[in-house]
């Protein structure tokens, strides 16, 4: 085979799951149709799951660099201003959740950051290359591509769909899509300049007799764009005057020129989960498998979250163990269907006017994710993901457990208790200050990680590669 993984889709999804075979030495391909990779901001909020995701993929300060807190809104009714607010308070770090605030970054600049992590390992996209059609059997999965060079037929182990809504490789694999669109509701979406505003707040603009229906303008890093948005009549033709006409209604008095349009849509509710995100050697991530709306900002996150779970799972089917991919379907279709039930809830608040519509909580950050059994009682954090906590090395140099779990392997730690026999290289014995024990091992000073873990002498935890709890003992 030419390769093990063709990764279908150059979006955040694909991206990722690209990454995480490459960093496994797991041969993979990643294509996409398109010629161009696209300008717009799109998904502009990372939740602080997907910060810790980008912590051990190697490409956080990278994201931090470009990327920005939430904004303040400042809001104007019939051009005076009412008041300001945050999508969310800023919640204050903790050695368990080092990143518990959500970051904001245009969606074209964070696939820019993962290109360039992915070409560190020698994998680049490759452009206007489309899926024509594809065959599986019991041993791989043969597929015909259409790119520059013409025609080609490749032959991989694994073929992963990650390529939007539109999913090319969902509809050849036939699996349904179901969920329902909504005509009745339509927001047009863009990145636009508004040099009379201050780049450093976000706006609202509404009439005071309907402060919920107006014009929104967030600020994106990195430059003088902002991400607009506003609802729209179902005829609109989706351009600048469209927008401009929108900020003159609302803005009042004040003259605000939108100008540089970069890029624009029109946005439906569209709300849909694939039925299996698994038919064999085919597997769908991201918007192949799940489209949401936008309230929540809940969509590039939630693909993001896929290619994490899924890279694992396939280099451990690639090297033989079968077992952990046959989780995947079941695991992921599963919060999915609940960060459905988030967003299109938010949706429904929007919709109806609620003034908390916008708001951005704890179950939006992603960090209660759970693949626990439901009759697995035993809790030692918010859902099952593995905590952070600061430790010391033999040296008192200081240590993180995200340090010790960052890359492609699994984890063992043992907090009092000395080491299995045969442990795998990357497990390590956790101690109190001032216990004894026989070799090296990593001194909890503060006591963080024995409390994030609830670990008493002889708690065993195995924390698999995606971060996630395997097992407590």
């Amino acid at each position: 085979m030419s390769s093990s993984v063709l990764v279908v889709g150059a979006g955040p999804t694909g991206l990722t799951l690209a990454i995480d075979l490459a960093r496994r030495d797991i041969a993979v391909r990643i294509i996409d149709k398109a010629t161009e990779f696209c300008p717009g901001s799109r998904g502009d909020g990372i939740q602080p799951r997907t910060l810790e995701v980008f912590d051990d993929l190697g490409i956080l300060d990278a994201v931090h660099a470009a990327g920005a807190p939430a904004p303040v809104m400042r809001a104007y009714f019939d051009g005076e201003f009412a008041g300001e607010s945050r999508m969310s308070e800023p919640v204050a770090p903790t050695p368990a959740v080092p990143y518990p605030n959500p970051w904001f970054l245009g969606q074209a600049r964070t696939e820019e950051i993962l290109r360039a992590r992915l070409a560190e390992f020698g994998v680049r996209v490759e452009s206007g290359t489309a899926l024509v059609s594809f065959d599986q059997d019991d041993a791989g999965v043969t597929a015909a591509l259409s790119g520059p060079g013409g025609a080609e037929t490749v032959r991989v182990a694994y073929l992963a769909g990650a390529d939007g809504g539109r999913s090319a490789v969902r509809r050849t694999a036939g699996i349904e899509f179901e969920g329902t669109t909504d005509e009745s509701v339509r927001l047009l979406l863009g990145d636009v300049r508004a040099d009379a505003l201050d780049h450093d707040s976000g706006y609202w603009f509404a009439a005071a007799d309907s402060p919920m229906r107006g014009i929104a303008l967030s600020p994106l890093p990195g430059g003088r764009h902002f991400q607009v948005a506003m609802p729209v009549e179902q005829d609109i033709e989706p351009s600048l005057a469209a927008l401009q006409t929108c900020m003159d209604r609302y803005a009042g008095p004040r003259e605000i020129t939108l100008t540089d349009l970069t890029w624009v849509t029109v946005w439906r509710p569209n709300i849909r989960l694939a039925r299996q995100f698994r038919s064999g050697r085919v597997l769908l991530a991201g918007d192949a498998a799940h489209v949401h709306p936008p309230t929540g900002g809940q969509g590039m996150n939630t693909g993001i979250q896929d290619a994490y779970n899924l890279g694992w799972k396939l280099a451990a089917a690639l090297n033989g163990d079968e077992k952990p991919l046959e989780t995947y379907d079941p695991e992921r279709r599963a919060v999915a269907a609940r960060v459905l039930g988030i967003s299109t809830a938010l949706l429904g608040k929007l919709t109806d006017g609620a003034e908390d519509a916008m708001a951005r909580g704890e179950e939006t950050r992603q960090l209660d994710i759970t693949y626990r059994d439901p009759a697995d009682t035993r809790r030692v954090a918010p859902g099952d993901r593995a905590p952070d906590a600061p430790l010391q090395d033999s040296e008192g140099r200081p240590v993180r457990l995200f340090d010790l779990f960052r890359g492609p392997h699994p984890t063992l730690l043992c907090f009092g208790a000395d080491l299995p026999a045969g442990s795998a290289p990357h497990s390590y014995r956790v101690l109190r200050p001032g216990a004894t024990a026989s070799g090296p091992a990593l001194i909890d000073v503060d006591g963080h990680a024995h409390d994030a873990y609830d670990a008493i002498a002889g708690t065993r935890v195995l924390v698999r590669p995606d971060g996630h709890l395997g097992s407590v003992a």
